[in-house]
C-alpha cells in the first residue's frame, strides 16, 4: 500500500529534552575502563527494582534519582548496568536488585516512571528510562531462546550471551505507532479501548507488523480499530515508552472516510470530536481526556487542540 508520507525535520511536539547524558557505547565492553569508571570518586549509582526507582525532592521544586558514589552502593556483580557520561565526566550506573534500599532520613520514594516522569529533570529521566528498559529485558530474557541455556550479562548490561551456543541476545523494541486522525471538518477522532474506564478516550495506536513499514502500520491500524481510512500521514515526534519495551512513533494522519465502524476488540467506541465538542465533553465530565505528563497521546491531541485540554470537573 501506497501511503503519502510528510516528514517534519522540526518537530512541534517535544517529548523527551536532551537529557545531557552520553550513552559511551564504545566503553561498554572494555572491562578495564569499566572497572575504573565503578572506582571513580564521582561516579554515581542509583537502583532499579520492579521499574522503580527511589527520588527525593531537590531545593528547586522538582525530585532527582536517589543516587551515591560507587562505593556506598549495594553490592552485586551482575546486574550493574553502564548507562553514560555527563558533560562533567560523571559516569552513571543503575544496579538491578530485587528490592530498593531503605532511607535512614525516610525523606525518599519509591516511584516508578509514570509517576517520577512528571518530576524529574532531563537527565534524570534519561537516566531512569535507559535503567527501568534495561531491567525489564534482562528479568525477562535470562534464558536463551536458541538452545535454553540459562545467559549472562554481557556488556555493561546491553547484552546476554549463551554459554551453550554462543548466540548474543540484545535488548528487545517494538516499534508502535500512536496517531490523531483528522477529518475535512479538522475534527479528531478519538477512541475507547475495552478495558478503559468509562469515558477515557484517547488517541488510537498499534504495534508494526513484520515487513511493514510504520505509515502502512498507522493506516492498517486506524482501518481495523475504527473502520476509517486513511491517506497522507505526517510523522511528528517519537517517545521511548518503557512499558514494558516500546518506541511509539507520533503521527498525524488525514482520513479519507468518516464512517466509524469500531472493531469492538480493542476498540469499544470511537468519536469525531470538533474542538468545541471536546471541550464541552470534557468539561461536563462525560469525557475523560488522554492521561497528560509523559504521554504522547496528550502531546499530539493537545497540538491539534491548540493549548493544554481543559480539567475535567472534580469528582
Amino acid at each position: 500500500m501506497e501511503v503519502p508520507v510528510s516528514i517534519h525535520t522540526e518537530h512541534p511536539i517535544s517529548l523527551t529534552a536532551p537529557s545531557g547524558i552520553d550513552r559511551a557505547a564504545h566503553h561498554r565492553l572494555d572491562e578495564a575502563w569499566l572497572a575504573a569508571a565503578w572506582s571513580h570518586p564521582t561516579t554515581r549509582v542509583f537502583v532499579v527494582s520492579g521499574g522503580q526507582v527511589l527520588i527525593d525532592d531537590t531545593p528547586d521544586g522538582g525530585s532527582g534519582i536517589v543516587m551515591t558514589p560507587a562505593f556506598e552502593a549495594p553490592v552485586t556483580e551482575t546486574h550493574r548496568y553502564f548507562l553514560g557520561t555527563d558533560e562533567d565526566g560523571v559516569r552513571y550506573f543503575a544496579l538491578q536488585k530485587d528490592a530498593l534500599p531503605g532511607r535512614m532520613d525516610q525523606s525518599a520514594r519509591p516511584a516508578g516512571l509514570r509517576e517520577a516522569g512528571l518530576l524529574l529533570n532531563a537527565r534524570d529521566a534519561g537516566l531512569m528510562v535507559h535503567a527501568v528498559a534495561l531491567e525489564n529485558w534482562q528479568r525477562l530474557h535470562r534464558f536463551c531462546s536458541r538452545c535454553g541455556e540459562r545467559t549472562v550479562v554481557a556488556a555493561a548490561g546491553h547484552i546476554r550471551r549463551c554459554p551453550g551456543c554462543g548466540a548474543e541476545h540484545y535488548p528487545r523494541t517494538d516499534p508502535a505507532v500512536i496517531m490523531l486522525v483528522t477529518d475535512d471538518q479538522d475534527r479528531a477522532l478519538l477512541g475507547r479501548q475495552v478495558h478503559w474506564p468509562e469515558g477515557r478516550f484517547s488517541t488510537l495506536a498499534g504495534f508494526v507488523e513484520p515487513g511493514e513499514s510504520i505509515e502502512q502500520s498507522v493506516v492498517r491500524e486506524v482501518w481495523e480499530e475504527a473502520g476509517v481510512k486513511v491517506g497522507e500521514v505526517a510523522y511528528m515526534a517519537s517517545q521511548p515508552w518503557p512499558f514494558p519495551y516500546s518506541l511509539m512513533l507520533g503521527f498525524t494522519a488525514r482520513a479519507t472516510s468518516s464512517e466509524i465502524n469500531v472493531d469492538g476488540e480493542e476498540i469499544e467506541e470511537a468519536r469525531w470530536f470538533s474542538r468545541d465538542d471536546l471541550r464541552a465533553a470534557i468539561e461536563a465530565g462525560e469525557v475523560l481526556p488522554p492521561s497528560g505528563g509523559i504521554s504522547i497521546a496528550a502531546r499530539l491531541v493537545e497540538r491539534w487542540y491548540g493549548q493544554p485540554l481543559p480539567k475535567p470537573p472534580a469528582a
